[in-house]
């Protein structure tokens, strides 16, 4: 019995740092994206003015909306934004990308 326990907690932090790499990808692969896609209008990283005064800058975005309530919009196209936001539409990779860029900023 104590051999499982030892192996279990064992996976368990071999596993952490892997799920905590995984993490640090994809939010650097979000921070890509967003710059790529949404940096034109956008202030991406932290302190960053928005070019554009009628989009926010990320920061704020998030202290508004939680990343895990942006998922839907982001895949399906935001419908609102500032009036010369383009359309788009991400896929569910580049959607979990995003949110995980977007949860480092909270």
């Amino acid at each position: 019995m104590f051999l499982r326990a030892a192996s279990f907690l064992s996976l368990l932090v071999l596993a952490g740092p892997a799920a905590a790499g995984m993490d640090v990808q994809l939010s650097g692969m979000g921070r890509t994206l967003a710059v790529e896609k949404c940096g034109g209008c956008h202030g991406i990283a932290p302190g960053d003015l928005s070019p554009n005064p009628d989009a926010p800058p990320f920061k704020a975005v998030v202290q508004l909306y939680p990343p895990e309530t942006l998922e839907e919009a982001l895949a399906e196209g935001i419908m609102v934004g500032h009036d010369d936001m383009p359309a788009f539409e991400f896929t569910p990779d580049q959607v979990e990308q995003l949110v995980a860029y977007l949860k480092t900023l909270e």
